[in-house]
């Protein structure tokens, strides 16, 4: 959706008394090959004026589909074959191409899970948002003016630089901000929210959130909000659907479905999470069994029987209506009364998972600094060790260093002079090119974007096997075993080796890219937001396996991950990067537990939680400074909550101080004080964590 088609001066005339958008029995079906594939099947919901209506599923349920029809965005080869559409009394599906102009302008923003594809590439991104703002009456000089302060509410650092860049310029979490900016700007009466905070760090996900809310309360905005985050939308949305295989199997208040699940499928997706301070030493996560069919799929009775623990031979025979429970849900079920007692599909505990961590230092970094052209200081004097058979957890806002970390350590990004990275003792080459091919197998990496890892040219088949032979010098039998293990651990099937990666939905090629990267065996993998684009479901089963790859192979791992929930899961220390520095480090329990830098417990306090709890979430003070021009003393200071009024903080930087055995944080206050003052107020020092 260009910037041309959000907003415009004028609103369409509105029926007052009906909802918002209706959806009335609708199929859809995607023409391929010559044959019509039915992706949606009777599907019928609403949202009222001013409602907030999430929709969740795995990909490939039908989630976007179902976004993009109510705009009529579908591929050529989409079209509806049944049912009815309804936005505000108009009907999308009988508009020419000018009354559906109007509609996407005047009354629908849309913000999409991939920000490229609603950015151009040859425009500045100042005037890309402007736009918005010219469209609707002004000026070019007050558009501007306008877009700046768009982009001050999304929580971008230094917005006039930023609106001097072009897109590719952008990082991915900055990319979708933009693109947020964009959506907010059009004030819409329908936002349609697609995976709009997959890429954000928590504090400014919750600012995102925020920013949303507001719009909704104060335009009664209408929100259709799609999301693999089941936390964000408990918080964000008033009812919810799930979808499944293109068919809704459960819908209702989003607080009883989440508390009160009445489809084996939601209650799944629902374990797959890492909830009430579950970790990987204590027990695994839940995962949901099988695939989800293909699109067009012939099954017969419950879409969902191949994958049900309480499949009987009636689901098989017909298919289960969507059955009332109570006045205001209703679910997909025959045996709706059993769902919540589902049985595990994965072992509750696994005695003995995961050893304790080795003294044995595998990486080791000191003194490490990065600096960037025009004096942007991306790291500074960066001291950290990697333990055998560790996960390390990195935290931080966008910006604070951790992926220039990671790229340091993998020799893609020369550190400054003086700095020094070790690998099991011997010093690592600034350049990966100069490296050895055993320490290139040692040293691997799965990238936050795997557009950018994988050769769109090769076959799945072919990026996988490529390090196994190159790297791990597998060929014949051996290199098929392996292959068919790699395939099997991370949930992919052999119908998939043939594909390419245009050809494969982000979550499996995300799959891929981890599968690769565990092919030759390494030492030590560098996890840079490796689920990110990953359903619950494969989630949990990807967390699964980096437990289970630590216990047999000793592996160590760099988890760095926007998702707080999954970072405590997995890593035995964490450390907390701002701005270049490391402000907290410790064991996981100790820094999640509290006493936190105030920093730390501001990003914690960020986090929505599943239990529908309301905790107080502590707000930061201002804007992100630029790495180009930190602040004096202790860099977070102007936008602490903590500062001392004594000038400390803006005149002197504190060192990072052991307050407890292993536990550092880098804040003038004193750990015993941290810890009176966070006990004392009313947000839980645990944060939004159950």
């Amino acid at each position: 959706m260009s910037s041309t088609d959000l907003v415009t001066p004028d609103a369409p005339a509105t029926d007052p008394g009906g909802p918002a958008v209706t959806v009335s029995h609708l199929d859809l079906v995607y023409r391929v090959r010559g044959e019509d594939r039915l992706a949606l099947r009777d599907v019928s919901f609403s949202i009222s004026r001013g409602e907030s209506y999430g929709l969740v599923g795995e990909s490939g349920s039908g989630k976007s589909t179902v976004a993009l029809a109510l705009v009529r965005y579908l591929p050529r080869n989409g079209r509806v074959s049944a049912g009815e559409i309804s936005i505000n009394g108009q009907d999308p599906l009988a508009m020419n191409k000018s009354a559906l102009r109007a509609l996407r302008a005047r009354t629908v923003s849309m913000v999409y899970q991939e920000p490229g594809r609603a950015l151009n590439p040859s425009i500045r991104v100042g005037k890309q948002i402007a736009e918005v703002f010219t469209v609707g009456g002004q000026h070019e000089k007050e558009a501007m003016s306008s877009a700046e302060d768009m982009l001050r509410k999304v929580q971008i650092s230094d917005p006039g630089r930023v609106m001097q860049r072009y897109p590719h310029e952008l990082s991915g979490g900055m990319a979708q901000r933009v693109v947020i900016a964009m959506a907010l700007a059009a004030s819409p009466s329908l936002l349609i929210l697609d995976e709009p905070t997959t890429a954000l760090d928590a504090t400014v996900e919750a600012e995102v959130l925020d920013l949303v809310a507001a719009l909704r309360q104060e335009y009664s905005t209408s929100v259709l909000f799609i999301s693999h985050n089941l936390a964000v939308i408990a918080k964000m949305c008033d009812r919810v659907g799930v979808l499944y295989a293109g068919e809704l199997v459960e819908e209702g208040p989003a607080r009883q479905v989440f508390d009160d699940p009445r489809h084996p499928y939601t209650v799944g997706l629902l374990r797959c999470i890492p909830r009430r301070g579950q970790r990987k030493d204590q027990d695994r996560l839940d995962t949901i069994p099988g695939f989800l069919p293909g699109t067009g799929h012939t099954l017969t009775g419950c879409v969902f029987a191949p994958r049900c623990a309480l499949v009987q031979d009636r689901c098989r025979e017909s298919e289960p209506p969507l059955i009332p429970i109570g006045d205001l849900r209703t679910s997909r079920c025959y045996f709706h009364d059993e769902a919540p007692d589902l049985p595990r599909a994965t072992p509750a505990s696994a005695p003995g998972l995961v050893d304790e961590v080795s003294d044995e230092a595998v990486v080791v970094v000191e003194g490490l600094s990065k600096t960037f052209a025009g004096g942007v200081r991306a790291l500074a004097g960066v001291d950290l060790t990697v333990h055998r058979g560790e996960t390390l957890g990195l935290v931080g806002e966008s910006g604070s260093g951790k992926t220039t970390l990671a790229r340091a350590l993998l020799g893609l990004t020369p550190p400054d002079q003086g700095s020094v990275l070790t690998l099991e003792g011997t010093a690592l080459s600034p350049d990966a090119r100069r490296r050895s091919r055993n320490t290139l197998r040692a040293l691997q990496i799965v990238f936050q974007n795997p557009d950018s890892a994988l050769n769109r040219r090769h076959s799945v088949r072919s990026l996988i096997s490529r390090p196994l032979t190159r790297l791990a010098g597998l060929s014949g039998q051996p290199l098929r075993d392996r292959l068919a293990e790699l395939i099997a651990s991370v949930r992919l099937e052999d119908r998939h080796l043939a594909l390419r990666p245009a050809q494969l939905s982000g979550g499996l090629k995300q799959r891929v890219a981890i599968a690769r990267a565990f092919g030759g065996h390494p030492d030590v993998v560098v996890c840079d937001e490796p689920t990110s684009a990953l359903d619950v479901s494969v989630q949990a089963a990807i967390l699964n396996l980096l437990a289970d790859l630590q216990k047999s192979e000793r592996v160590s791992y760099l988890f760095i991950s926007h998702d707080l929930g999954l970072v405590r899961y997995l890593s035995d220390r964490i450390v907390v990067l701002y701005l270049g520095r490391v402000m907290e480090v410790g064991p996981a329990e100790a820094v999640y537990t509290g006493p936190h830098h105030p920093y730390t417990e501001a990003l914690f306090s960020a986090v929505p939680s599943l239990d529908g709890q309301r905790h107080e979430r502590i707000k930061l003070h201002g804007e992100i400074p630029s790495a180009a021009d930190p602040p004096s003393g202790c860099v977070f200071h102007t936008r602490c909550p903590r500062k001392l009024t004594t000038g400390v903080c803006e005149s002197t930087e504190p060192p990072l101080l052991e307050g407890e055995p292993g536990h550092l944080i880098r804040c003038h206050i004193p750990l015993a004080d941290l810890r009176k003052i966070q006990t004392s107020e009313s947000a839980p020092s645990h944060g939004g964590f159950e």
